[in-house]
């Protein structure tokens, strides 16, 4: 017979405590101690939000602790968002709060009822020496883990801090809502998050830049709360408070750090909690996170025959939701860094954006919470009655564009000698009667060492260019209302390899081509030939090869023409400094890195029609030390967009191989969102935009002009016709062509409802 488990938990609060009485009560005869260096009434912070969803967890798992808890609920619905003097309510989001303290005073309640053994002001013993008298060690001990610090080689730890300062405070008043608002000062954006957790009492959570905080002197008042810090803090959002002080729980500012962990444990012992990872506080899931922590490895425990088999499925399974809610926090998070550039936009589109920075809270499902909000902030959009925002036009200088869904550019490599064939045709065309707004060709190349790969397109010859019109001529004849666009560029030092699918990046067994580049740097040091840094007498060469496509390009009758200066081909590879280290005009500072691509794209522009739109794609970010900054991205903007560029197309990365993307759906929207909002420029967003929901919310937010995607289109041709049908639109911006309106509604797939019951027997 298997003997009883003995568990030490390091640390008191929520993730420790139901963790230590779950396995408590699912076995009576384990031996567990819970070490907690505070005193039994003291703790940090004020209120805690659940979810509903994390509630049922409880009730199901004990529901002793759920009764308990219930007893102590505040429930609410609204979030107020006052913006400039404007407060705007949405309502139906569903809030559940309680104290903190009540929370850990249920807990404490419920382990000493179990018999769980409660040491406080008692630091606990290293994790090591528990782990050799204990066959369980849980390190709940916190953002701050001295565990996973002494263990930091085992854990693999990654923690980012970020640019804001917090404080947690409260008031003794009920709020009668989520309320978020800003205080605009001398020295930048301050903001609050407020919520009742009690009849008499809201957390309020003040926030703001580190520049902010030092100038307007709250740094010489020291990082603790003390009665001065409190005084500014509620004088800055006297309204929101209603007079009332602000009073302190041993609060001190402190930047928000993101913790990552590469293992949640080590042999015996696990993370669980803030010590495995942290999400930021607006979204309300730090306490969350950690409760659902406790009831996993709990029924870990009971499942598995082996403590190391019970942590390896604990993490498998929490894993994948906690990184989807870190990836939520962190939008969330940089959506308030940012939140200056967002405070210009109209009352209704700024409240929607707050409330959908996450991604979690999305234009669909804010119409079935709160419809009367959502249709007032559609009618400030523009939208006609019953019309979604993505089906509304948008123009680019003489082009009106139906709807906002951009077909992206992606790279068929199925040319012959650049000449697209039968494949480009079906597979533009097909695109082009699926309702897009603008169907964007691959990347077309401007010389033939200008290819990534023997199967790229082109349009330096004639006979590229006769081809590329009969793609554009079954576009505007079988697709009217579809744009074409052409995509021009040039490989520099990526190119001459094979086929993406024979190896991406790999160079040409044979037949290689020599390379040109800003600098004399390979891709792959290694693996792809060193480039030749182009001379005076080739940057003009390359001038001309892409002045010659663009007008073979407005002989093919395209639309609009976008020039590409991302992803690390040639244009691209001025503008970063990781690939750009030329010591002439070319080179340098950001003023010499664009001094080229400008050069370009004022030769394109030359020789394309005046009345024609053009675009650029940049990499907003190259995603490795060093490279293009955040500010950098809105001045190569500002710089494209003085020379006459319609929109930018805000790609990111590509750049380096040695890259550290943060994937996600929609990574890359906050970098057009800033953008568009601090250059003034109309913007294209793209990168894991999925579904029509994303497109909506990103347009209504204002974070987008348009929205291009590109695997959606390859799964599904139809795709913008059907996200109409879906919606339930059938407007000008998603007509049908005549031979397939038949096809105009899902087909349907047998009945599913079934005869009501009318009687329980």
């Amino acid at each position: 017979m298997t003997p009883p488990l003995r568990v030490a938990v390091v640390g008191g609060g929520p993730a420790g405590l139901y963790a230590a009485a779950l396995l408590k009560r699912l076995d009576p005869a384990r031996e567990i101690t819970v070490w907690e260096r505070g005193a039994l009434d003291r703790t940090f912070g004020f209120g805690v939000v659940l979810s509903d969803e994390t509630l049922g967890g409880i009730e199901r798992a004990d529901p002793v602790v759920h009764s308990a808890l219930r007893r102590e609920f505040i429930r609410w619905d609204d979030i107020d968002i006052v913006h400039r003097g404007h407060r705007l309510t949405s309502g139906g989001h569903g809030f559940v709060a309680l104290g903190r303290a009540r929370l850990l005073a249920v807990l404490h309640a419920r382990c000493a009822d179990l018999g769980v053994r409660l040491r406080f002001r008692a630091p606990a013993p290293p994790a090591a020496a528990l782990a050799r008298t204990h066959d369980l060690v849980i390190a709940a001990d916190g953002a701050g883990s001295a565990t996973r610090r002494a263990h930091a080689d085992a854990f693999g730890p990654r923690i980012t801090t970020h640019r804001s300062r917090y404080v947690w405070l409260a008031a003794d008043f009920a709020l009668g809502a989520f309320r978020f608002e800003t205080a605009e000062t001398e020295h930048g954006v301050v903001q609050l998050h407020g919520y009742p957790y009690a009849p008499a009492a809201s957390t309020v959570i003040v926030e703001m830049r580190e520049e902010v905080w030092r100038a307007a002197g709250f740094a010489g008042l020291g990082e603790r709360a003390g009665p001065e810090t409190l005084r500014r803090c509620a004088a800055l959002f006297e309204d929101a408070l209603g007079g009332r002080p602000l009073r302190a729980n041993d609060s001190a500012w402190t930047p928000f750090r993101t913790v990552v962990n590469e293992h949640w444990s080590n042999g015996r012992t696990v993370l669980l909690g803030d010590a495995a990872h942290t999400a930021h506080f607006s979204i309300g899931s730090g306490t969350k996170l950690a409760v659902e922590d406790a009831l996993a490895l709990a029924a870990g425990i009971g499942e598995h025959p082996t403590v190391e088999e019970a942590l390896a499925a604990y993490e498998e399974e929490r894993r994948p939701v906690v990184e989807s809610a870190q990836r939520a926090a962190t939008a969330s998070l940089r959506w308030f860094e940012e939140l200056g550039g967002a405070l210009d936009r109209p009352p209704r589109q700024f409240a929607f954006g707050l409330l959908t920075r996450s991604r979690r809270v999305t234009h669909g499902n804010l119409r079935l919470r709160d419809p009367a909000f959502t249709e007032a902030v559609e009618r400030e959009f523009g939208c006609p009655p019953g019309t979604p925002p993505m089906f509304t036009p948008f123009r680019l200088r003489g082009l009106r564009l139906r709807n906002r869904v951009v077909v992206s550019p992606m790279d068929l490599y199925s040319a012959a000698d650049g000449v697209p064939g039968d494949f480009h045709l079906v597979h533009l065309g097909a695109r082009a009667l699926g309702g897009a707004g603008l169907v964007m060709t691959e990347m077309v190349c401007v010389s033939p060492e200008g290819r990534i790969t023997p199967g790229c397109a082109g349009l330096w010859t004639d006979g590229q260019a006769a081809a590329w019109r009969r793609v554009t001529a079954f576009v505007h004849r079988r697709a009217p209302g579809t744009a074409i666009g052409v995509q021009l560029g040039h490989s520099g030092r990526k190119g001459s390899t094979r086929l993406m699918w024979e190896g991406m990046d790999a160079p040409l067994p044979e037949g290689n081509w020599p390379l040109r580049a800003a600098s004399p740097i390979p891709y792959r040091p290694g693996v792809n030939q060193i480039p030749h840094a182009l001379d005076r007498a080739g940057l003009t060469a390359v001038r001309e090869e892409f002045a010659a496509a663009a007008r073979r390009a407005a002989g093919c009758d395209f639309d609009l023409l976008e020039l590409h200066c991302a992803h690390g081909y040639l244009l691209s590879g001025f503008l970063s400094p990781l690939t750009n280290r030329r010591t002439d005009a070319h080179g340098g500072g950001i003023e010499g890195r664009l001094r080229f691509p400008l050069e370009v794209f004022d030769a394109v522009r030359e020789s394309w029609p005046a009345d024609r739109p053009m675009t650029v794609r940049i990499s907003a970010t190259d995603w490795a030390p060093g490279g293009t900054t955040a500010e950098e991205s809105v001045e190569i903007a500002r710089a494209f967009a003085a020379h006459g560029a319609d929109a930018i197309d805000v790609s990111t990365g590509q750049v380096v191989p040695d890259e550290r993307p943060e994937y996600g759906r929609s990574y890359q929207v906050p970098h057009a969102d800033r953008i568009r909002t601090e250059a003034g420029v109309p913007v294209i967003a793209v990168g894991a935009i999925s579904s029509w929901d994303d497109v909506n919310s990103l347009l209504l937010a204002g974070r987008a002009d348009l929205c291009a995607l590109a695997r959606p289109h390859l799964y599904d041709p139809h795709w913008t016709l059907h996200a109409a049908a879906e919606q339930d639109h059938t407007g000008p911006g998603a007509p049908w062509p005549p031979p397939y309106r038949a096809g105009s509604r899902p087909p349907p797939t047998g009945r599913r409802d079934a005869p009501r019951p009318r009687l329980a027997l």
